[in-house]
């Protein structure tokens, strides 16, 4: 299954971060405001508010480098929290957890959940290139017309 979520907001608080067995995670939230005009015309304004985590160096980054209002976009994946509540009620909700980040207040720094950072007009491609063949083998161009389907 893909699970893949990409939002650009603001942070709705600071980062805290803590240590769980020697790894770092940092948890804040994110406003994610969608503009759009209703039925008659008027402009409306829609904003979500999601919990959000970093993991190990990416929670250290984004510690040290992002405060409560600061923009960013972040890529991540979905996560299912579950618990019980003080009348033993299953409560549930839905947060994200990064996995890379742009901030946007500071020059367009790109981050990686494994701490690469690149500015400016630096690009992190942590995806392999699928379209680069593996060695220098020569493909005979074939013409569509001359397939016989």
């Amino acid at each position: 299954m893909f699970n893949k979520v990409i939002l650009v907001g603001n942070l709705t608080r600071d980062i805290e971060l803590r240590s769980a067995g020697g790894f770092m995670i940092g948890s804040t939230g994110i406003a994610v405001t969608r503009k759009y005009k209703n039925g008659n015309g008027e402009n409306v304004e829609d904003t979500l508010f999601i919990d959000i985590t970093f993991f190990g160096k990416l929670s250290e980054v984004a510690n040290q480098y992002l405060k409560k209002g600061s923009k960013l976009l972040i890529e991540g994946r979905l996560k299912l929290d579950t618990w019980q509540d003080q009348q033993g009620n299953t409560r549930s909700k839905h947060s994200v957890i990064v996995e890379n980040m742009e901030m946007l207040d500071n020059k367009n720094t790109i981050i990686n959940n494994s701490g690469n950072i690149a500015s400016g007009n630096q690009v992190i491609n942590t995806k392999p290139n699928y379209n680069q063949t593996q060695n220098n083998e020569k493909y005979e161009y074939v013409n569509n017309d001359t397939i016989p389907f």
